[in-house]
């Protein structure tokens, strides 16, 4: 099979999605209205609330929700077979994640950029709040241990790619003043992405690594603390300082990095040498049905997501037809990673068949972001000659910096959660930026430390949960977004059919796994996995009691209308 007709129909999908689907939803069922004071405007603080660029706006969005989610979610999923992988990516980002991050980010901005968690309470009511927030606060904990691990483990394995990973923050701060100064945004995009590049050269030929026994730890621990405190300083910046800077750069970053990927197909015409339905898995294996569906979440659908577009997004949306372009175009740029990732880990590996793709497949474990980096390593240097070290260390810090900015988007939004919990039960310590930092990255690095041991490799234990709940709280948002649309009477199948598909998945996966969890004697993992479900079932329950009461009581227009106005 050749790769190209997988890339070729892949693009195709996304095309009919944004030139046909995202204008239909936008314009039909959301309803973007130009005129619509967003709350960038009516706040406009400096720090938080930040009237931006679509394009700058889309590029923090983009790198924030991305991270390395949609690299290591398909390069493991793909052992199932390509085919079901291909597929759920494409459909998956065309009529689940665009709609949802769209939907999210135009939600919020109706509602005064409150998080998906806190206008669940002006949609459905008050209860649910605090259980959309439990939720929610859970997913970020898992995020950020997660992301913390696939970096630590990058830097250990890759160690080129350190130079180039902590270069690009001086440069996106750099960057940051001079769009502050309104500098020629083209320029300044070209010169940072250019030194960025010059940085993976010199990493490429200058390797850097901590030493084995750092201050009592081991490499791969210290850079995770290293990680948590950065992660913790950036969070309490302004968002115009380094986060928006950082995400509009890596995003730049990214399209280049995605145009030489896409590219190398075309010139290297590597062949699909992975089996389109694996039929040779490794005994214990679990079913595709529904674990495919956790397993591959950015990418085809995230409820990580949803936070980030009411967490952070929604408070710099200039205009709110930008949510179109910010929140969709956004999935699919992060459709799109996912969909070359599959190429370069069924195809660029150069297996010569099927049984030598698994041999090779299976001395990466179980796939990841290291299968990623070898065979996109080995696509741009048959496509456009590049020498292996090089491309492999600009995949390496591609994931890398990906998988930073959404540490940096976590922390910052955990931090939001629980200064809110602070507004709600007048815990005075818990409304300053400086406690509710610590306590979030406390409890990050309870987690990974917790559940990994003294390497802090918590992250790869909790993957597979991480997955569930996403999607869990995928399908909530989905939900949330869906009784707003009925309240305000318009048709709300287009986001309700997904909701119940991924919800169903969700639920069953997440049930399969607490067994796995219970016979292997994880505890923790069993109470996050019960707490999780616990408040999801409620928040549903909720639902349902609103969605009766919407059909027996019918909604008026001016109902609808004050719903639509509130800020």
């Amino acid at each position: 099979m050749s790769s190209v007709l997988i890339v070729l129909l892949g693009l195709a999908g996304f095309s009919f999605g944004w030139f046909v689907y995202s204008r239909f939803i936008a314009q039909k069922i959301y309803k973007l209205d130009p005129n619509f004071v967003t709350p960038a405007h009516q706040v406009n603080d400096g720090v938080d609330y930040v009237p931006t660029n679509k394009f700058v706006l889309w590029g923090a969005h983009f790198t924030s929700v991305a991270g390395a989610a949609p690299i290591v979610g398909p390069a493991i999923a793909v052992y199932w077979g390509w085919v079901p992988a291909v597929l759920w990516v494409t459909l998956g980002s065309v009529f689940f994640a665009g709609v949802h991050d769209m939907g999210a980010l135009w939600a919020s901005s109706r509602h005064g950029a409150k998080s998906i968690g806190a206008l669940s309470e002006s949609v459905i009511g008050k209860r649910t709040r605090s259980l959309f927030m439990i939720v929610i606060f859970l997913l970020l904990l898992m995020v950020n241990a997660v992301f913390g691990t696939i970096i630590a483990g990058e830097m250990v394995d890759i160690p080129t790619s350190v130079f180039p990973a902590w270069a690009a923050i001086p440069v996106a701060v750099a960057i940051g003043f001079l769009i502050r100064k309104k500098a020629n945004l083209l320029l300044i995009s070209v010169v940072g992405v250019s030194i960025l590049y010059f940085t993976i050269y010199v990493g490429s030929e200058m390797p850097l690594a901590l030493p084995e026994d750092f201050l009592g730890m081991n490499e791969n621990a210290a850079w995770i603390l290293i990680l948590f405190t950065y992660a913790a300083i950036a969070s309490m910046l302004p968002v115009w300082v380094l986060l928006q800077p950082r995400d509009y750069i890596n995003g730049a970053q990214l399209v280049v990095g995605l145009i030489l990927l896409y590219g190398s197909v075309f010139l290297a015409l590597p062949d699909i040498t992975a089996p389109a339905f694996n039929d040779q898995k490794a005994p214990g294996t679990p079913s595709m049905f529904p674990l495919l569906f956790i397993t591959i979440a950015c990418g085809a659908l995230s409820g990580f997501h949803g936070i980030v577009s009411s967490g952070t997004s929604s408070k710099q949306l200039d205009k709110e037809p930008d949510a179109r372009f910010v929140g969709y175009l956004g999935a699919l740029g992060e459709g799109s990673l996912a969909l070359i990732t599959i190429v370069a880990v069924c195809g660029a590996l150069y297996a010569a068949s099927p049984e030598a793709w698994h041999t090779l497949y299976s001395a990466f474990g179980s796939g990841g972001a290291s299968a990623f980096i070898t065979g996109g390593g080995n696509l741009l240097t048959e496509g456009w000659g590049l020498p292996n070290l090089f491309a492999m260390t600009l995949l390496a810090t591609m994931v890398v910096l990906f998988a930073g900015t959404t540490m940096d988007a976590g922390v910052r939004l955990q931090r939001y959660i629980i200064q809110e919990w602070g507004s709600i039960y007048n815990i005075s310590i818990l409304k300053n930026n400086v406690a509710a930092t610590f306590v979030a990255v406390g409890s990050c690095l309870l987690l990974a430390f917790g559940a990994g041991g003294s390497s802090g490799n918590g992250g790869n234990i909790i993957w597979p949960l991480f997955g569930a709940t996403n999607q869990i709280l995928a399908s909530l948002t989905l939900l949330v977004i869906s009784i707003f649309l009925m309240k305000m009477k318009r048709q709300a199948k287009f986001t309700l059919t997904p909701m119940i598909f991924v919800l169903l998945m969700s639920v069953w996966g997440s049930l399969i796994q607490m067994g796995s969890y219970y016979r292997n004697e994880q505890w923790l993992l069993v109470v996050l996995s019960v707490a999780v479900l616990i408040a999801s079932i409620l928040v549903i329950l909720e639902a349902i009691s609103v969605i009766s009461n919407l059909k027996k009581e019918g909604i008026t227009g001016e109902e609808g209308e004050e719903i639509e106005d509130a800020n």
